[in-house]
């Protein structure tokens, strides 16, 4: 088993959470879950053998291992890892993840999650449930290295990127710079990725923000405008009538539901623009 799949739209419940030792009195373990999947961060070296499938366990490397699997781990000594039994829900969009991974970067923060959600479980098991939320969605986002359901991480961090930036002034260059590629690489990998370029997805979040402010505010118009990075209030009307058809005040007067009824103003702000369109 490489791969497993699943669904986190609703908060897992959280069975407990702890520190694990072993390899101390034996160097081969055998566990079995029937009910409940088990989240494991590792700390040391060893192994992980699923059926036919054996994973490499390496400090920082990540496991989702499903119910009633049956698993070995082989130790190399003193072995400690933090470990959670969970039980996922159904519904909700289905994820294919790897069952081991290498967190890499990710790893501190998710073990800073892990040990909050091991010490809130004795007494706020909400919170302990919070923090595995949370760490499960960043292993689901990890970059992938063999293909399947890859998210380039360049892509990845430039989205980010603009998030945090985007009422600010922002450039391809600005972007490139701070994910540490050059503007042609990085407009490569985030049309082959997204299907869109890098100010076409600018663009849009802008006046994604733009839509969600003017329909959930009272903010004025002016506010909205350098809210969503776009100062000028003539090219804020104009690409507010380019993305939704309609200006400002009549995006804020026709309400969440927009003149066609279903949500949006004459193909809305809810998706980006299809994939190859024009920029």
């Amino acid at each position: 088993m490489k791969h497993t799949t699943v669904r986190l739209d609703e908060a897992p419940t959280v069975v407990d959470a702890g520190i694990g030792v072993h390899g101390v009195s034996s160097a081969h373990d055998v566990f079995r879950l029937p009910d409940l999947w088990q989240l494991h961060l590792y700390n040391y070296e060893g192994a992980l053998s699923l059926g036919q499938s054996v994973h490499p366990i390496r400090p920082g490397y990540v496991s989702l291992v499903p119910p009633n699997t049956e698993v070995h781990f082989h130790y190399r000594g003193r072995s400690e890892h933090f470990y959670v039994h969970l039980r996922l829900h159904d519904g909700g969009t289905a994820r294919v993840v790897p069952v081991m991974q290498d967190a890499a970067t990710e790893s501190p923060g998710l073990a800073e999650l892990l040990r909050h959600a091991v010490t809130a479980m004795p007494t706020s098991p909400p919170r302990a449930t919070a923090e595995v939320w949370t760490a499960l969605w960043r292993i689901a986002e990890l970059p992938r290295i063999d293909g399947a359901g890859l998210r380039h991480p360049f892509v990845a961090a430039a989205q980010a990127y603009v998030e945090e930036h985007l009422a600010g002034p922002l450039s391809v260059p600005d972007v490139a710079r701070a994910v540490g590629i050059s503007h042609t690489h990085l407009t490569r990998v985030f049309r082959a990725e997204t299907g869109l370029t890098v100010v076409s997805y600018i663009r849009h979040r802008r006046l994604q923000r733009a839509r969600h402010l003017l329909l959930s505010s009272t903010l004025s118009i002016t506010a909205v405008a350098a809210a969503a990075g776009i100062a000028d209030l003539q090219a804020f009307n104009k690409a507010c009538r380019r993305e939704f058809g309609a200006s400002p005040r009549a995006v804020r007067a026709a309400g969440p539901a927009g003149p066609d009824g279903r949500g949006r103003i004459h193909g809305g702000a809810d998706r980006p623009p299809a994939r190859g369109g024009p920029p």
